[in-house]
C-alpha cells in the first residue's frame, strides 16, 4: 500500500449561539473545521481533522511511502520542517495527516483504532466544556442541564474577567450538575486562555476558593511561562492545567521540570502520535492527561490505550456539518463504536452544498486582546445583559436560588 495523494476542505462545527472565551467570541457560532483526506493505490483513504497550512510542503514528505509506518512518517514531517519551525498551524498540519495515516492503517488492519492501540475498554470519561463565556444565566443553565442529561458531572467553564461573575455561573453550574447528580458533589474547572499575569491569577483563583472548590484552573497564565504557572500552583488549591497550545516535547519539558502543570493537556487537531508520547511523558512524571478538542474523535481512541488518561473535553453534542461519527455520550463518557478506523465518514456532497467551505474567522477566540494580562478592572460582561435568548435556547429557571457552600479541598 503506498500514499497517491491528498485533498482538503472545510466544513463547520455549528453551535446555534454564540461560543468563545476571554479572548473573544464567535458570534455566529460558526468553527472552522478543516479537514485533510490522504488517499492511498488501495483505495483506502484516511480522514485527518487539522489545518491545511503549508500541506503541500508537508505532503511531500510522506508522498508514495507505506501509510502504515505511521510513527515513521510523523517524524520525517517533523524532519522535513526543521528550519523553519514546526510550531503553530503547520504542526497542525503535521497533526491533521498523521491522523488521517492512523486511520488508513486501523481501516488496512480492519479494526476500530482504540483496539490497534492496545484500548480495552472503548468508554472514555468525558467533562462538559461549552465555550460558555457569552451566555445569559438561564442560557448557561440551560446548556449545562442538557450535558447532565447525558450524564456528564463534571464541568469547565470560560472566564477570567470577573471574579464575581465566575463566582455566580461556577455556583449556578454547580447547582444544576449537583440535582442531576441527585446532590453529588460535581468536578468544577475554570479556563482563562492565558488572560492573567501571575499574581492576576492568584488573586482571582484565591477569592473564588473562598466559597467554591475548583478541581482545576486551565492556562492560568501564558503557556510558555513555567516559572509562573509553577508560582500560581503554589498560590492556590486547585490543580494547574495546561498544554494544548503546546506543540512539540520540547514545549512541555520546562513545565514538567519546574513541577508547573498538574494536568498534561494536548489538542486534537496536533494528532495520534504527539498525544502518545505527551502521555508516556506525563506518565513518566506521575502526572494525568486529558485530551482537548471540539471534535477530538482521534484523540479518544487513543486515550483508550494510555494509562494516565484523567477525562477527555466534550464540547458539541452534535458532529461538524458533514460529517458522521461512529461513538455517542451516555452515563458521562464517550463510547467509541466498532467501526474501523477512526469512525468517521465524510459526506463531501453535504459540504459542499452548504457553500461553507470557505468560512473564515476573522474575530474570535484565536485572537489575543490588547489589554489581556493588563486590566485593572473587570472587564464588561460577555453575557447577555438583558437575559434574552437566542433562537432554540428555550428558558431554563432555577427552582430555588443558589447557595453557597463551604469551601473544601479538591483533588
Amino acid at each position: 500500500m503506498r500514499i497517491a495523494g491528498f485533498r482538503t476542505l472545510t466544513t463547520v462545527l455549528e453551535w446555534g449561539r454564540p461560543v468563545g472565551d476571554a479572548n473573544g467570541v464567535y458570534a455566529d457560532g460558526l468553527i472552522p473545521v478543516p479537514i485533510i483526506l490522504v488517499d492511498t493505490d488501495a483505495g483506502v483513504t484516511g480522514v485527518g481533522l487539522g489545518s491545511h497550512v503549508e500541506v503541500e510542503a508537508v505532503f511531500a514528505a510522506i508522498d508514495g511511502e507505506d501509510p502504515r509506518c505511521v510513527t515513521a512518517l510523523y517524524d520525517r514531517m517533523l524532519r522535513h520542517t526543521f528550519k523553519a519551525g514546526h510550531a503553530g498551524a503547520l504542526f497542525g498540519t503535521i497533526g491533521a495527516l498523521d491522523t488521517a495515516l492512523w486511520d488508513v492503517k486501523a481501516k488496512a488492519a480492519g479494526e476500530p483504532l482504540w483496539r490497534l492501540l492496545g484500548g480495552g475498554d472503548r468508554r472514555v470519561p468525558a467533562y462538559a466544556s461549552a465555550l460558555d463565556i457569552a451566555l445569559s444565566d438561564d442560557e448557561l443553565a440551560h446548556v449545562y442541564q442538557t450535558y447532565a442529561e447525558h450524564g456528564l458531572r463534571a464541568a469547565k467553564l470560560k472566564g477570567g474577567l470577573d471574579v464575581e461573575r465566575d463566582r455566580d455561573r461556577l455556583a449556578l453550574v454547580r447547582e444544576v450538575l449537583t440535582r442531576a447528580g441527585r446532590g453529588a458533589r460535581p468536578a468544577l474547572m475554570l479556563d482563562a486562555n492565558e488572560t492573567w499575569t501571575r499574581k492576576q491569577a492568584v488573586r482571582h483563583i484565591w477569592e473564588l476558593e473562598r466559597t467554591l472548590d475548583l478541581t482545576w484552573v486551565e492556562e492560568p497564565v501564558r503557556r510558555w511561562d513555567a516559572e509562573g504557572m509553577a508560582a500560581v500552583g503554589r498560590g492556590i488549591r486547585a490543580s494547574v492545567a495546561s498544554g494544548e497550545n503546546l506543540s512539540g516535547l520540547e514545549q512541555y519539558r520546562p513545565l514538567l521540570a519546574r513541577g508547573a502543570v498538574d494536568i498534561v493537556q494536548t489538542a486534537a487537531v496536533w494528532g495520534v502520535t504527539h498525544f502518545l508520547r505527551v502521555a508516556a511523558l506525563a506518565h513518566a512524571h506521575d502526572l494525568p492527561v486529558s485530551p482537548i478538542g471540539d471534535t477530538p474523535v482521534a484523540l479518544l481512541h487513543a486515550a483508550t490505550s494510555v494509562p494516565n488518561l484523567i477525562a477527555a473535553e466534550l464540547q458539541n453534542l452534535q458532529p461538524p456539518l458533514g460529517l458522521s461519527l461512529d461513538l455517542h455520550v451516555e452515563d458521562g463518557a464517550f463510547v467509541l463504536g466498532h467501526s474501523p478506523g477512526l469512525g468517521i465518514e465524510v459526506d463531501e456532497d453535504v459540504i459542499a452544498a452548504s457553500g461553507r467551505q470557505n468560512t473564515a474567522a476573522p474575530e474570535g477566540p484565536g485572537i489575543r486582546p490588547e489589554h489581556a494580562g493588563r486590566r485593572l478592572l473587570a472587564a464588561a460582561a460577555r453575557h447577555s445583559a438583558t437575559q434574552q435568548h437566542h433562537p432554540g435556547l428555550p428558558d431554563f429557571r432555577l427552582p430555588h436560588p443558589v447557595n453557597e457552600v463551604p469551601h473544601t479541598a479538591g483533588p
